[in-house]
């Protein structure tokens, strides 16, 4: 299932590039800024401010929907069916994210861009959620990637069995691999996942692999400390065959998403977005040890 299709995207592999984004996610960052690809079925969006009152989606006669003095109710985890809301309001209040798209289909789309890879050295990343948790489709479309000599990089945290991992190494040109942290409690708290798991998986895949870029999300309360980003870069650096490090700046831009699929957002309190200048001494401890680096996507 796919909930975004970004064209032109320069941020995420080498060149220009189309970003296909998975819905799905083994792991819910408390930071995350697209929070509706956490889940593996499409969810339903709702935006109070854009909310005309027109009644549209009312007349879908799910109950877990209702209208209320100051727009709709929702029940989100009652909504019975949120793809048969697609399309049904005019403003655009009510959305749902997430679709079901061939590989077929995919392909299609990506090979509108051949021009851009072919003078830019771009290609293909695929992003999420996760796209290593995804069934069968992944496979075929990477294989159609090959088959078209299409450059692709796969955004990843690794949270996922080696098997998931291993079978797309061949028809991968290269790994971006989210390094978050090294300590499992810390790790658990803010993912809910297993630290030790991605560590393996980030060790295996850097015996066989020659193209690893390691993104680390530098987040307040999370890994920003002295010591956690010191040991995030020292596990990099034991990695023999990563050579380049990004650092990506906590930012809040996805907090409205939360109010609109209902949820919580962790960092609500008004802590402020990160700037470059902050994570300057970070990048220098990097590049002591011959890393390239970079700050932001």
């Amino acid at each position: 299932m796919i909930f975004n299709i970004q064209r032109f995207s320069t941020h995420d592999g080498q060149g220009i590039r189309t970003m296909i984004f998975y819905k799905g996610c083994p792991l819910a960052c408390k930071w995350c800024c697209n929070p509706e690809s956490q889940s593996f079925s499409a969810s339903l969006m709702y935006n109070r401010k854009l909310c005309k009152n027109f009644g549209d989606c009312l007349k879908q006669g799910d109950p877990a929907i209702t209208s209320g003095e100051d727009g709709l109710i929702i029940d989100y985890s009652s909504v019975q069916n949120p793809e048969k809301f697609c399309n049904v309001c005019a403003s655009k209040a009510l959305i749902v994210s997430g679709e079901e798209i061939s590989v077929n289909e995919l392909m299609i789309e990506i090979e509108k861009d051949l021009p851009f890879y072919e003078q830019s050295g771009g290609g293909v990343t695929l992003s999420g959620g996760e796209p290593l948790s995804q069934g069968s489709e992944l496979d075929q479309l990477l294989h159609e990637l090959k088959k078209k000599r299409i450059n692709v990089a796969i955004e990843s945290c690794l949270h996922v069995n080696w098997e998931n991992l291993e079978r797309c190494i061949p028809l991968t040109d290269t790994f971006l691999v989210d390094l978050k942290h090294t300590d499992p409690d810390k790790f658990r708290k803010f993912t809910g996942g297993d630290a030790d798991l991605v560590l393996t998986n980030l060790k295996k895949l850097s015996a066989l692999h020659k193209n690893i870029i390691i993104r680390v999300p530098v987040i307040p309360e999370f890994n920003l400390t002295e010591q956690e980003m010191r040991s995030i870069i020292d596990f990099a650096v034991s990695l023999k065959s990563v050579k380049e490090i990004h650092f990506l700046p906590f930012h809040n831009l996805g907090k409205e998403k939360y109010n609109m699929l209902g949820l919580e957002y962790y960092y609500a309190k008004g802590i402020e977005t990160l700037h470059a200048t902050s994570l300057k001494e970070y990048e220098m401890y990097a590049n002591s040890f011959g890393l390239v680096t970079k700050i932001g996507g």
